[in-house]
């Protein structure tokens, strides 16, 4: 019982880890850039939103966004930051799918080993590890590399969320991974195993001889 309830946790914290992930990727409010003052940037429209995919531009009644398509021109970090997010948001749908699936309500046969369950816990559980890890090293670079080229005023949303995101990931795929149990030893054990540990119980490792009397009448009957 604690098991499917430390599965169940680790299963609903990764499903909010990784959402917050495809929420970051797919927003552009990273990181607020200017070089003044807040106030002499919204008078100058020169307060920036940047992102992955974009950078717009802030003003008191204007909110404009140009896309970054000039694949081979862009900076390292907004690169390897696209490809980080994009290979942790896909990677977290097979890691949510294989836990599900080894969830003790649901059964991918009749007589399915508790086993193979564990295995595809521990195998959804290091996949959002890695997606954990993909979004830790772009919302940490993402913005160490804006503030580098042109100057970092604040922290956007869409970082926060990746942040969150990447927290839970990183939690949901600990409690996947190492709090995944075995089956019981009744259940895995074989019968003879069953017996052994029984006939031990009872003060010998061995199956306890038969009746002398027994013995000796089966003897007479043969002569």
């Amino acid at each position: 019982m604690a098991n499917s309830c430390l599965q169940l946790s680790g299963f609903l914290v990764s499903c909010v880890g990784w959402l917050g992930i495809v929420i970051a990727i797919s927003t552009n409010d990273w990181v607020i850039m200017c070089k003044y003052g807040l106030n002499t940037c919204k008078k100058m429209d020169e307060l920036e939103a940047k992102g992955p995919w974009a950078e717009c531009v802030i003003s008191t009644g204007l909110y404009h966004c140009y896309a970054l398509t000039q694949i081979l021109e862009l900076p390292a970090y907004i690169q390897t930051t696209r490809a980080l997010m994009i290979t942790g948001s896909i990677l977290g749908l097979p890691a949510v799918a294989m836990v599900l699936m080894s969830m003790p309500c649901i059964s991918c046969g009749a007589n399915e080993p508790q086993g193979s369950k564990n295995k595809r816990t521990v195998l959804g559980g290091v996949l959002v590890l890695i997606v954990a890890l993909c979004g830790l090293v772009s919302t940490v670079w993402f913005p160490i590399g804006a503030h580098h080229e042109r100057g970092l005023m604040s922290f956007g949303f869409s970082l926060y969320t990746g942040w969150i995101g990447s927290i839970f990931s990183l939690l949901g795929g600990c409690i996947l991974t190492c709090c995944s149990s075995d089956s019981s030893p009744s259940e895995s054990r074989p019968y003879q195993d069953n017996n052994r540990f029984y006939y031990s119980k009872q003060g010998g490792g061995n199956p306890p001889a038969a009746p002398l009397s027994s013995v000796m009448h089966k003897l007479m009957s043969k002569l």
